[in-house]
């Protein structure tokens, strides 16, 4: 039997095992910042400090976190009903035109609050709508989704690039991006949130979308583990012939998990097209939706276990432009290197501890 399937206690899939991976990868880093002749523990504080050390710091830590907990969520959901979607980066990137389009038109007639809620539901749409097409290849053609969701990241990207370029692109301007939002079409910051901890935000981009996200973290929750929809996904995860024999539509299954996955990847767009920069720009993504990959694996595909992988990984980003800024050795890729290495113990060798411990657990548990 593989270890894998070997039952374990919460504590130990949910706790032990993503710390241990989180430690070796940290581990290797420190060993990588070694052999370049810094200190890693002056490395590490520089970056806890950074990160978390003021107001601003925890202001922009939480901003990349927010991107990371939509995507993570929108590969959670696939997961749970046994689908790889890898085109988190695709989906988030038309779900920016979606809620970019919405902006445009409602921004010089109404204030932000009654904008928020037409955007979240045209970036919603507009990502359901791109992982329709992988999804119905998959239900109904049998083409693997992880592939086909790949190629439509690249699609996505030659589409908003041309749009942006020849369609939306402002008159007279070189830049390949649209009109800056009015006030009407732009996020406020949360810069309350940071007041009732007597710091202030400073420049951090850090907006309302957060506080979707978190929306969001709920709802999924709510749907994957209290509704009968998710119970079918779920079934259809662990076991599709199961799901099959026991009445379970696969097809429609298939196509409705994606479609909640695409609208969670778009609705990441909020984010930084309606909270950060306000107007939509070329590339807005920077690989969120691949990160999101990787934290919806290390928090175990749960909506709690995902917020807590979006801030570290935020810790990282954060981090990293304030560690490579103080030690100049440290250059911005090799921050990319150990965000990189927490990215592969969390993801590839999520189970390489797994065997292990499964062996040290039963060896315990029988004396």
């Amino acid at each position: 039997m593989s270890t894998a399937s070997v039952p374990l206690p919460n504590w130990i899939n949910y706790g032990l095992i993503p710390i241990l991976n989180l430690l070796v990868a940290f581990l290797i880093s420190g060993l990588v910042v070694w052999l370049i002749g810094e200190s890693p523990l002056d490395a590490l504080v520089l970056l806890l400090q950074g990160a978390l050390g003021s107001g601003e710091g925890i202001g922009f830590t939480l901003y990349y976190a927010t991107s990371f907990i939509f995507t993570g969520l929108s590969v959670a959901v696939a997961i749970h009903a046994g689908l790889f979607n890898i085109g988190s980066e695709g989906q988030a990137y038309v779900g920016g035109l979606g809620c970019a389009l919405v902006a445009l038109t409602l921004d010089n007639y109404v204030p932000w609050y009654v904008t928020m809620p037409f955007a979240v539901i045209g970036a919603a749409i507009f990502g359901a709508l791109w992982a329709f097409i992988p999804a119905w290849l998959q239900a109904k053609r049998g083409s693997h989704v992880v592939i086909t969701t790949i190629m439509f990241n690249f699609i996505a990207s030659a589409m908003m690039n041309f749009l942006l370029v020849h369609v939306l692109i402002v008159p007279g301007k070189m830049a390949p991006e649209t009109r800056t939002f009015l006030e009407g079409g732009q996020l406020p910051k949360l810069g309350w949130l940071m007041d009732m901890f007597g710091s202030t935000i400073g420049a951090a981009p850090l907006n309302v979308s957060f506080l979707i996200a978190l929306v969001m973290c709920v709802l999924v929750w709510v749907l994957v583990w209290r509704t009968k929809l998710g119970y079918e996904m779920r079934t259809l995860g662990l076991s599709p012939t199961a799901a099959v024999y026991a009445g379970i539509p696969y097809a429609r299954t298939v196509v409705i998990a994606m479609l909640i996955s695409g609208g969670l990847a778009g609705m990441m767009a909020l984010n930084p097209v309606m909270g950060s920069s306000a107007r939509l720009q070329v590339e807005f993504v920077l690989g969120a939706g691949f990160v999101g990959i990787a934290v919806s694996l290390m928090g175990r595909n749960h909506p709690l276990g995902i917020i807590l992988a979006a801030i570290l990984f935020g810790v990282l980003y954060q981090g990293g432009d304030a560690l490579s800024f103080d030690m100049p050795n440290i250059t911005r890729d090799m921050i990319v290197v150990i965000q990189g290495l927490v990215i592969l113990f969390a993801g590839a060798l999520e189970y390489m501890f797994r065997p292990a411990l499964v062996r040290i657990y039963h060896t315990f548990a029988r004396t």
